[in-house]
């Protein structure tokens, strides 16, 4: 099956190009600066061709529009003509908690992710108009909807209710849903290949580090608790993002300094993390750079950032009675040794061992570097949040030529592996 993996940010459209069963990339790219001047399209073929264009663009349907010319595209493209596109998947920020896993997109489930905008007003609207103008530009074209909260949903009650009037959580859905979910969900799966051991077995602690920074509990394969929240504000220190803090700092803040709602709300997000703290980027690469050159501030950000991913490594512990295993994701997990070393420092007690030379040498890589005596494996995986998505849209859509004999046969066998 040949499956458009697509993204729908705000000003952007990422996507992915991926034939099944082989689970090949042939291409991807993204347009970015949708509505903007300077709109650009960068596609790169997985032979390495690469081409980077001017766009005029004003919406999500032009910029759909553009990514499905350039991968027909004589000189640069993939497939000869877009009727070869079987299917489309997308990305979807928010489920709520009627969205529990991926599903086909019909006029219900399309409602279904407009009435979950007001819990992730940022993300679900673009993420409709994705599927909005894949439905337009593919007339007939299967369209799967894969959550970013779903993986999240085997988390406990105890995990997931806040401790405030539980009316608030009935009415509204007040409660922590979690994100990433394609991500760990791809890690915790790889990290079982690495060891050999089967995930069901295993105890697992995925850290999600990049612009935005999430952790996830896996015990036995499923989620158990998460460090994003109600929204992917909660947690660790992120960019641009604050991560945990007193609740009381809010009201405090717009009394002292006058801030409307939205003014507090874009602190919050957009000027603390990282750059907030250091003043100086929310880029890890520059934070790093200007902290071994001895800039106070950026070392005091670098600190703080560890700090809390070791912190949620002592607690994900305690949660499933010990880890097993503990795998560095996103471009800050992956790339710096330098956020591995001190997030693991003096965890030595939970059985943690790193072998310093490997963590060095272990960059944009899946890669082995735990010490050779450590009790817990510490992997760095390259997360591939676009293959769950072709795969998950592959198995539905594949599922939709079944007879349904088969589908019954297949239910039945999937009901006893869970058993």
């Amino acid at each position: 099956m040949r499956i458009l993996v697509i993204n729908s940010g705000s000003s952007s459209v990422k996507y992915k190009f991926f034939v099944t069963p082989d689970n090949v990339s042939l291409a991807e790219g993204q347009v970015e600066r949708i509505g903007l001047s300077g709109s650009m399209l960068h596609h790169k073929r997985a032979d390495g061709d690469r081409v980077r264009v001017g766009v005029d663009v004003t919406d999500h349907s032009q910029a759909i529009d553009a990514v499905i010319a350039v991968l027909i595209s004589p000189n640069h493209g993939v497939i000869s003509d877009k009727s070869e596109i079987d299917a489309v998947g997308h990305r979807i920020a928010h489920g709520g908690e009627s969205l529990t896993a991926s599903v086909l997109v019909t006029p219900e489930i399309r409602k279904e992710i407009e009435n979950c905008i007001e819990l992730a007003p940022l993300h679900n609207p673009h993420n409709l108009r994705g599927i909005d103008a894949c439905a337009e530009l593919l007339p007939g074209v299967p369209q799967v909807a894969v959550f970013d909260t779903a993986f999240h949903h085997t988390m406990p009650p105890h995990a997931y209710v806040y401790a405030l009037p539980y009316v608030l959580y009935r009415r509204y859905g007040l409660r922590r849903y979690g994100f990433h979910g394609p991500s760990h969900y791809y890690v915790a799966h790889r990290a079982a290949e690495i060891v050999g051991r089967d995930l069901e077995k295993l105890k697992v602690i995925t850290c999600h580090l990049g612009n935005g920074c999430s952790m996830a509990a896996v015990r036995h394969g499923k989620s158990v608790d998460t460090s994003m929240g109600f929204t992917p504000l909660e947690g660790l220190v992120m960019g641009t993002r604050c991560g945990d803090i007193d609740p009381a700092v809010v009201p405090y803040i717009m009394g002292k300094e006058r801030l409307m709602v939205s003014e507090v709300n874009a602190m919050l997000n957009k000027h603390s993390g990282l750059a907030g703290i250091s003043g100086i980027s929310s880029d890890m690469r520059e934070i790093e750079e200007q902290a071994l050159a001895g800039n106070e501030r950026a070392g005091l950000a670098l600190d703080i950032f560890c700090y809390r991913v070791r912190k949620y490594l002592g607690a994900y512990a305690a949660v499933m009675g010990g880890v097993d295993v503990i795998v560095f994701t996103g471009g800050i997990g992956v790339n710096s040794p330098i956020v591995r070393r001190m997030s693991l420092d003096g965890l030595g007690f939970l059985g943690v061992g790193l072998d310093d030379g490997l963590n060095e040498q272990s960059t944009g890589r899946d890669a082995d570097i735990s010490a050779a005596d450590s009790k817990v494996r510490v992997l760095a995986i390259l997360t591939n949040e676009e293959l769950v998505i072709a795969l998950d849209t592959d198995r539905i859509v594949g599922n939709l030529n079944k007879p349904e004999d088969e589908l019954h046969a297949q239910d039945h066998q999937e009901r006893g592996a869970d058993a």
